[in-house]
């Protein structure tokens, strides 16, 4: 159990290609999201998608971000790195529209699927160098029926790829995703560390967690603790709680005792 969505993973086992937009997710139906379509008036949506070179109206992010995709499990036997699909990869709000116009709701996904937006060269498993000493805050939608969940993950990813879920130089925000199961949706925010300092840095190591002082990591945590929980818009009296990826893998991911709540 250590991913993103629970499954297990292979460390050692190299990033999927980038899939095909048109081959997935596939809505529970069986049925492709209509393509490059208006649903108010049947025009074509001109995105930099329709001629890549020639389409120089673009805004840059502050950082590549990798959309990846986990189909739901069909047995024991299924092997994560199988199961988890790179999607693509942008660094620009057009593209991130041109991505976002054409892929399946989380709303219509099956059972068990999942949606990880994480800055690029960030596998979303513990085990990736940039994540291992790091954790995690989430939140459980668990009446279904009531919650816009389309609108809540794309609100998370807007933040996500728009820099506001921490402060400049924090280097905290690795990725978000987004949880389909029977009986909730849950989303949460990846951080890099859990608020100490990383020991050491090594290969892959950037700015964020390093050198830095224990009570100055854990403030900047809570700090992106908060933003997240007004970004999910939910009642005041409602937790959010943060984990650490170690934590979660010694007492089984979503019983791993909250280091932080907000």
């Amino acid at each position: 159990m250590s991913s993103a969505s629970e499954m297990p993973s292979n460390g050692d086992a190299k990033p999927d290609s980038p899939v095909d937009l048109s081959t997935i997710p596939i809505s529970p139906a069986g049925q492709d999201k209509p393509q490059g379509k208006s649903a108010a008036t049947g025009d074509e949506q001109i995105t930099v998608f329709h001629d890549p070179d020639n389409f120089n109206v673009k805004h840059p992010l502050m950082h590549k971000w990798t959309l990846w995709f986990t189909k739901p499990p069909t047995g024991k036997g299924d092997n994560w790195n199988e199961l988890l699909k790179e999607i693509i990869t942008f660094n620009s709000v057009e593209e991130f529209w041109g991505v976002y116009n054409n892929i399946t709701p989380t709303s219509e996904l099956a059972l068990k699927s999942d949606y990880h937006l994480f800055k690029e060269g960030v596998r979303p498993e513990w085990e990736d160098i940039q994540n291992k000493h790091g954790g995690k805050w989430s939140y459980q939608f668990k009446d279904k029926r009531s919650v816009a969940i389309d609108d809540v993950w794309l609100h998370v990813m807007l933040a996500a790829i728009g820099e506001t879920l921490e402060e400049e130089n924090d280097g905290e925000v690795m990725g978000v995703v987004v949880n389909v199961r029977k009986g909730f949706f849950r989303v949460g925010v990846w951080t890099r560390t859990i608020g100490k300092s990383i020991p050491g840095g090594g290969d892959g190591d950037v700015a964020g967690g390093k050198g830095r002082p224990t009570e100055r990591g854990q403030e900047i945590l809570k700090n992106i603790g908060r933003k997240f929980k007004e970004v999910l818009t939910i009642p005041a009296n409602e937790v959010v709680e943060f984990s650490g990826h170690t934590d979660s893998a010694h007492a089984g991911s979503t019983r791993a005792k909250a280091k932080f709540v907000v």
